[in-house]
């Protein structure tokens, strides 16, 4: 156990190590902290903007295997799952770049509070705290947004696998009749999905507007 507890230990020391490297030969060549937070926040927004197009194409793709039959099924079929697939990767790719967020932010409003206590003037120092209070309040909103539509990709996807799945093993006409229903709830929770990213889309231009303004 405790050797497992060193382990984990040194990985997450290993891991904070890598992460000065990175953000100090940034800042070496004038790229900061703040910057790199402004460009992942830009980068999760576009990998939401893309997920939400993969979700609404692979909808479409079995919306029309739901009005195949005979020999154009297995082709429908196959559209379907691909687009589930490429609906699944760019799930990844969100979460992927959020946690790029999480990773920055932490790093930046350490190094602030750190830098504020070196601030000897009482006034500057004062200011400089409640820049900091305001952008971490922002960015709460942010990432709560973010993850909260995050969040509604999984059971989506679940339901997209388990139908996915079971139109493999059971690829007829009656097997399409048999998940109609499940159709129009899996529509409805996309609705939901795409509703929820664009607050959080919302959510990001309005952080790196506040970002770069102050």
């Amino acid at each position: 156990m405790k050797h497992r507890l060193w382990l984990v230990l040194a990985m997450a020391f290993t891991l904070s190590a890598c992460q000065s490297a990175y953000y100090g030969a940034w800042e070496k060549v004038g790229v900061h902290k703040r910057d790199i937070m402004v460009d992942r926040v830009e980068d999760a927004k576009e990998a939401q903007e893309e997920a939400q197009q993969e979700f609404s194409s692979a909808l479409e793709e079995m919306q029309a295997m739901l009005g195949s039959d005979g020999g154009d099924l297995q082709r429908a079929y196959e559209k379907a799952a691909d687009e589930y697939e490429s609906a699944a990767s760019a799930a990844e790719n969100v979460t992927e770049r959020i946690n790029g967020v999480e990773s920055v932010a932490e790093a930046l409003f350490d190094e602030w509070q750190q830098e504020i206590g070196e601030i000897s003037k009482a006034s500057l120092r004062n200011t400089s705290q409640r820049q900091l209070r305001d952008t971490q309040r922002n960015y709460q909103n942010l990432i709560r947004s973010m993850r909260r539509a995050e969040s509604k990709m999984t059971p989506v996807l679940t339901t997209m696998k388990d139908n996915m799945l079971y139109l493999k093993h059971n690829l007829n006409a009656r097997t399409i009749g048999a998940i109609e229903g499940e159709f129009n709830s899996l529509k409805q929770d996309i609705d939901g999905l795409i509703k929820e990213m664009n607050k959080s889309i919302q959510e990001s231009n309005k952080f790196i507007e506040s970002m770069q303004s102050s």
